[in-house]
């Protein structure tokens, strides 16, 4: 059973076909990031433009990379929410039309259950229930993950997104955009102990925030203006990911279970692969990571998770509109 992924959630136009959920035939991402980087983070009106010229040649590419014609495609999944809005416009239009022309059924996914999914595309993957951390540029949360479709928030971040705080303090550094790739290289070169950043105590509570943690490298650099980047980056970096860490980790601990998976563009992170894999194994906790491809947002994604609703018969029909806010299931608050 082949699946066309389409993803246009933000800034990357993704396409890919997945055989049964699982086996990644082609794999397609027109990135913005050149785009973008003149203005220091993404425009949202200029991202859906720039969707709107390229959704027609990566689908097509997706296509001819994986040697089948649209006859040979079992189903349209297309990311639905949340997102940009008018990014997702594209997208979910373009399945529509797709659908209608070619009479091939429709499926409507949840970005963030793409991104649970991605371990899925793995030679190995978790067995249910395992528990998710989603972190991006534009959500943190954690999730027990019970089943396919079966979901249940366990945490939050409050305010800022891991990824957002990466992008702006990069900013403030004078690092560029996008910031996570270049904090995770300029932080290696630091020293992580140079400087004492705070983590938000959320007394009782698996949620994060991080805007604190951004205001309070603001003030440094103001107060200390010659200090040396490479630490700020470090120290900074090292309280996001023992913040990020230490919640899923309690998380899992307090849920009972011993697997934990990681998704979305801050998980390439490498320094955060590293820790929580170390601090996991001194809990007898079993990680699993997707490559660093499947990390950020790609449509093979998006084509596993519509592959399970596509099996249970969950289909869209064309009064499907976009939803830039779409939480994913239940919240255990």
């Amino acid at each position: 059973m082949l699946i066309l992924g389409i993803d246009t959630s933000c800034d990357d136009t993704a396409a890919s076909v997945v055989e049964d959920g699982v086996r990644v035939l082609s794999n397609v991402v027109s990135s913005q990031n050149e785009l973008h980087k003149k203005y220091g983070g993404i425009v949202p009106e200029l991202a859906s433009r720039r969707h709107i010229e390229m959704i027609v040649p990566v689908v097509d590419e997706a296509m001819s990379k994986a040697g089948v014609d649209f006859s040979d495609i079992s189903a349209i999944a297309v990311c639905h929410g949340p997102g940009l809005i008018g990014s997702l416009l594209v997208g979910v239009c373009f399945a529509k039309s797709l659908s209608y022309t070619k009479k091939i059924p429709m499926v409507a996914v949840n970005h963030l259950e793409g991104h649970i999914s991605s371990i899925f595309l793995e030679e190995s993957a978790p067995d249910f229930p395992f528990l998710a951390l989603v972190v991006s540029g534009g959500h943190t949360s954690i999730y027990r993950v019970d089943g396919y479709g079966t979901y249940t928030e366990l945490g939050r971040t409050r305010d800022d997104a891991a990824g957002e705080a990466f992008d702006k303090v990069a900013k403030l550094l004078g690092f560029g955009y996008p910031g996570g790739p270049v904090m995770d290289k300029i932080a290696s070169q630091g020293d992580p102990e140079a400087i004492h950043f705070p983590q938000a105590k959320l007394s009782g509570s698996l949620d994060f925030s991080f805007s604190g943690l951004k205001t309070a490298v603001l003030n440094y650099t103001k107060k200390i203006p010659d200090s040396k980047k490479e630490d700020v980056a470090a120290s900074f970096q090292k309280a996001v990911i023992e913040d990020l860490v230490n919640k899923t980790l309690d998380a899992a601990q307090q849920e009972g279970i011993k697997r934990v998976t990681l998704s979305g563009g801050v998980s390439a992170n490498s320094a955060l692969r590293r820790r929580i894999k170390e601090k996991a194994a001194e809990k007898g906790i079993e990680v699993y990571l997707p490559s660093i491809q499947l990390s950020t947002d790609n449509g093979a994604m998006i084509a596993s998770a519509g592959f399970q609703h596509f099996k249970k018969g969950k289909l869209a029909d064309f009064s499907l509109n976009p939803k830039p806010y779409l939480p994913l299931g239940s919240a255990d608050r």
